[in-house]
């Protein structure tokens, strides 16, 4: 199969595998969209996007627009080039009626879900964070709704009980680089008929907050509180406060370790300290272990350590 002429619309590293196998694959990747570059970091340096510069790399045109729904230059160049579809991974930019009638073959997105389960922002995260235990990648027709558009091809992936998001985001970006490849073949050769979604097994995993890190012990259970730590790594992670100061969670487990008949304590959010290490009462009768913490302007230790340069006064709560 001849190659298809295609216009690539992605921003961070999870784009760069589907722009690598593309390339590979022998495509004509005519211009490459990105997001414009951002500050980055405590010295706020201006920063290219990872899909920005793999292009650059590969020499390969790049657009950066701040805009592109009433962007007529951008239309303007999106025209001329006639692109035979127009690949979409993780842009972050909503897709203009306009840009999702051009292309003959469509607009097609890879997304990192199990479709229509996971619609939005943050499929990984929340996928991770509500203790699935498989999520996969979809590529679909983009249309004007959230993730909405008819299914082309899936593929499932485990995930496993310790993997974090983050760990997820690189397994994922990796399996779905072929899939992209593949759908683009089966649509060029009119083998491969999409299919509806089924709008009433949807759920949603909205652009996550800062908030969604702060660990509320009288509503979740220590296996909830894990699991919701896994999804949001790196980011916003676990934090509580203790005696009025943001306390990080940067490593914790479920708290099962016989010896300690830890249901004979506490409210939830109650603080046990038991041979240095560092016990939370969560929802449920259930514990949590905080392993590594860190306070508010200090630095991040193991539990024995924070521990013998905090004064815990005795009933201390968290959050």
């Amino acid at each position: 199969m001849a190659g298809l002429k295609l216009v690539f619309c992605g921003t961070p590293a999870f784009a760069v595998p589907t722009l690598e196998a593309l390339i590979a694959a022998g495509h004509d990747l005519s211009l490459v969209v990105s997001q414009p570059d951002r500050p980055v970091g405590r010295d706020r340096q201006l920063t290219a996007p990872p899909a920005k510069l793999k292009a650059l790399a590969a020499g390969l045109d790049v657009t950066q627009p701040d805009k592109i729904r009433h962007n007529t230059e951008f239309r303007a160049q999106l025209e001329a080039i006639a692109p035979d579809a127009i690949v979409v991974v993780a842009y972050g930019r909503i897709i203009p009626p306009w840009m999702l009638a051009l292309p003959r073959l469509g607009c097609i997105n890879l997304h990192a879900s199990l479709l229509p389960r996971y619609r939005g922002a943050a499929p990984v995260q929340w996928a991770v964070a509500n203790g699935e235990n498989e999520t996969g990648n979809t590529t679909i027709l983009l249309n004007e709704g959230l993730d909405t558009g008819p299914i082309l091809l899936q593929q499932a992936m485990p995930i496993a009980p310790e993997q974090t998001a983050s760990v997820l985001f690189d397994l994922l970006a990796r399996a779905g680089a072929p899939l992209m490849v593949e759908t683009l073949a089966g649509l060029a050769s009119g083998t491969l008929r999409p299919r509806p979604q089924d709008d009433s097994k949807a759920t949603l995993a909205p652009l996550l907050d800062r908030e969604d890190g702060r660990m509320d012990f009288a509503l979740h259970t220590a296996a909830e509180l894990r699991n919701r730590w896994r999804g949001f790594q790196p980011w916003p992670g676990a934090f509580t406060v203790l005696e009025g100061k943001k306390l990080i969670v940067h490593r914790l487990d479920v708290a099962s370790r016989p010896g300690i008949d830890l249901s004979a304590h506490g409210a939830t959010g109650q603080i046990l300290i038991e041979d240095r290490r560092f016990f939370v009462a969560c929802a449920q009768n259930t514990w949590l272990e905080l392993v590594e913490l860190q306070l508010e302007g200090k630095k991040r230790l193991g539990a024995a350590e924070f521990l013998r340069g905090v004064q815990i006064h005795t009933g201390a709560k968290l959050g």
